[in-house]
């Protein structure tokens, strides 16, 4: 699933090619695509229509473009969703699902393709007050916590939540009400630049050692930016169709067996949720069992 770094990327390609413009015409190609409009299909298409679209705008691993109705168009990428902005004379991609044509001269329109149907698009009222309502947040994404890159991020705020949470620190990492964008990758290579084991008890954590996590989390999304994020396959990619390449300076994720670039041990898989976590044995040694 694209994290933080993959999602802004997207976002920053809806700013260039997308902001400002006025939907002419929405066609949904699939139903499931807009499953979280609850007033279906027809409904989601009609309040686009006519809408001018606002600045984009992206929290964790959300994105959302404010419209000019005081409603906003909210895009969640799933496992496999893709933005993409195409000329109208481009071939229909194998799994497209949305189409927004655009009222001006410019000759791109905006597709949404999903191969496996996770994500989705839907419009939302947005929150009511305070200082995301400036921001068009919709209502669905008011539990969502502030994301590492945001100024409203609190370091303090996280540090408390972490130690009253009794969990271990990759499972809070991966708590979208804590801390959000960060998912399994960026989560094991914070985790391995900082030396942490994935399995360490939140509450074990001092406030200078939280903030030193916080700081690789934030160093290791924006050099995963730099290079257009982490690519596996061809399923993610930005508004234009290109892969990021972050995945060849990856530390820890993906890297069973190699040896540790900082001791040489090689780097471990272990199952964990469903997923897995890969770490150095001896760089980041597991917590003592109590």
């Amino acid at each position: 699933m694209p994290e933080l770094p993959e999602v802004e990327v997207v976002r920053r390609g809806l700013a260039r090619w997308v902001s400002g413009r006025t939907v002419a015409d929405v066609e949904v190609r699939h139903v499931r695509a807009v499953r979280r409009h609850t007033e279906g299909a027809e409904d989601f298409a009609a309040r686009l229509r006519g809408a001018v679209i606002g600045d984009a705008h992206r929290r964790g691993k959300y994105l959302w473009l404010p419209l000019d109705d005081g409603g906003s168009l909210l895009g969640h990428l799933g496992m496999s969703g893709q933005l993409l902005v195409q000329p109208p004379t481009a071939p229909d991609e194998k799994h497209l699902r949305v189409r927004l044509r655009f009222a001006d001269d410019v000759a791109t329109e905006l597709r949404f393709v999903d191969q496996r149907t996770f994500g989705g698009l839907s419009v939302h009222p947005r929150v009511p007050d305070g200082p995301d309502a400036a921001l068009g947040l919709p209502l669905p994404l008011a539990h969502i916590a502030a994301d590492p890159m945001e100024a409203a991020f609190d370091e303090d705020a996280f540090y408390d939540a972490l130690r009253r949470r009794r969990t271990t620190v990759k499972r809070a990492l991966l708590d979208q009400s804590l801390i959000s964008g960060v998912g399994n990758i960026y989560a094991d290579e914070a985790l391995w630049r900082a030396r942490l084991h994935y399995d360490r008890p939140t509450a074990t954590l001092t406030r200078p050692r939280t903030a030193e996590l916080v700081g690789h989390i934030r160093d290791v999304m924006m050099a995963a930016l730099d290079v257009g994020g982490t690519s596996f396959d061809s399923l993610y990619v930005n508004v234009n169709g290109e892969s990021g390449y972050f995945d060849r300076s990856l530390d820890a994720y993906g890297r069973e067996d190699e040896p540790c670039r900082r001791c040489g041990t090689p780097i471990r898989r272990r199952p964990w949720m469903n997923r897995s976590s890969y770490f150095c044995p001896r760089c980041q040694r597991p917590p003592r069992a109590s």
